[in-house]
This record gives structure tokens, sequence and C-alpha cells, in this order.
């Protein structure tokens, strides 16, 4: 009777063990036969200058005009950029221990992050005034906006959906590639239903739903202004302004020498 206990014990060890072992093969299985995602090239449209002393962090555009937020301990400002020339029309420097990160433009306002402040500056878009501030946790590292909400990131893998009122988290989004969570997401740009995410280090940008979180797929920017040009690896990629109205997209990077207005061609 006791060695019959133990047979039976052991053959349904053994089958949990096999069904155990089934699973991870089929998930394994489907795993590797998850789609690779769709990657596009591009085509530059148009050159502009680009102010190479510009550590650029932020980038947008409100009525066609052109803005950008800078980076570095004592040199971080918000700008109003001729877009023609890459001449600043007018500067405002932050405090000289804040170090500037995205922006975002929404109801006439312009929010500006900092890196490790913890600090949102507000300013009015026409006059680039301060008008307010906001705290939040953590670091600031891109900022963008659907019209509604802001969108935030902090180089982790989540992005904060904003209240642009008193920017308290709605919700958060973990943002995927299948399985794999996609993190060191920088500047962002929300683009056609999309949200645009400079990755860190990397010359590709990320095509997320904001909805769910997905990659829905990638946009190489390797050929634009290539590593071998650039000075140090800090001249990384940084940089999507979107212009809505006209459909034009513009992208640029730390301490660039140019600004380009570039078309996504479809997918290879």
């Amino acid at each position: 009777m006791f060695r019959s206990r133990l047979t039976q014990r052991g053959m349904l060890v053994g089958g949990l063990v096999l069904c155990a072992g089934l699973l991870g093969f089929v998930s394994a299985t489907a795993f590797s036969r998850e789609k690779p995602l769709p990657v596009s090239g591009f085509r530059v449209v148009a050159t502009y200058p680009h102010d190479p002393q510009a550590f650029s962090q932020g980038l947008a555009i409100h009525a066609g005009q052109l803005y950008e937020g800078t980076g570095q301990y004592g040199a971080s400002t918000l700008r109003k950029i001729d877009l023609a020339t890459g001449r600043a029309e007018q500067v405002v420097p932050l405090h000289r221990d804040y170090f500037g990160e995205g922006i975002a433009i929404l109801n006439g306002r312009i929010f500006q992050l900092t890196w490790k402040e913890r600090l949102c500056v507000v300013y009015d878009v026409n006059t680039l005034q301060p008008v307010g501030s906001f705290r939040y946790t953590g670091q600031g590292w891109g900022l963008t906006t659907d019209g509604v909400d802001l969108f935030m990131s902090d180089g982790s893998a989540t992005l904060r959906v904003l209240d642009p009122q008193t920017f308290a988290v709605r919700r958060r989004i973990e943002v995927h590639q299948g399985r794999s969570k996609v993190d060191q997401l920088n500047e962002l740009e929300y683009v056609n239903g999309e949200i645009l995410a400079n990755i860190w280090y990397s010359d590709r940008i990320a095509r997320i739903s904001p909805q769910s979180g997905e990659v829905l797929g990638w946009i190489d920017l390797s050929a634009l202004y290539p590593q071998t040009q650039r000075a140090n690896r800090e001249q990384v990629l940084n940089g999507i302004a979107y212009d809505a109205a006209a459909q034009r997209l513009f992208v640029t990077g730390k301490n660039w020498p140019r600004l380009y207005e570039i078309e996504i061609l479809p997918p290879r």
C-alpha cells in the first residue's frame, strides 16, 4: 500500500513536471515567433542651422514658431528660435542650479521640466515670462501633449500621464516591445495618435501607443548625423518637434550644428 502511494505520487509529480515543460516550450516558441517590428527610414526635406552650443533637451512648435529647451547646469535655457537662421530670438535662462529638460506647449503655456530638481517651470507662450511651477517626484526627462494631457518620461520604461492643471498623475503607461520593457525614454513628441520617443544613446526613435504602451515600430535615424562626425558620445539624437498644421517633422540633437526637417518613409 505504501509503495503504491509512492508510485502514484511519483507519477503525479512527473506529470506536473512534464506539463510545466510543455507550457514552457510553448511559451518560448510563441515568444520566438513574435514578428519583428517595422523599421522606417527617412528622407531629409530641409536642413537648418542649429546652435552647436545648445544642449537640446526639448523641442516644440506652436503656431509655426519653434521653441527649444536646453540643459546643463549654469547653461539651461528656454528659447524662441528663428527656424530659418537658427538664431535665438528670445532666451530665458534657468537658475544655475537647474538642469533644463523636456518642454511641451498646451493651453497657452510652455511647461519645462528639470532633471533632478523635481520642478516644472511654466511660462506664458507669448512672452516667455514665468507664470507658475509644479513639483513632481523622481527625475524629469521628456514631455509632450496630446492636446489634453501631458506625457512625461523619466528615463525608465514608464510614462506618466499628467493633469496639466495640477500635475497630478492620471495614469501610467508601461512601454514595452513584446514582453520586454523599453527604457531610457527621453525626449517625447505626440504625432498623429502616437508618441515618438528618443532612446538615450540611440539613433532610433520608438513609435509608442499611448493607450497600451506597445512599441509599434522604430524610426532609424543613424545615417542622419553619423556618430563618427560627433565630437563626443554625449551629442545624442534628442529633440523632436511636429508642426501638426503644416505636417512637418523636425529633429536635432544635443550640440548638433543642424536641425533637420524629415519625412518618415514606409517601413522596409
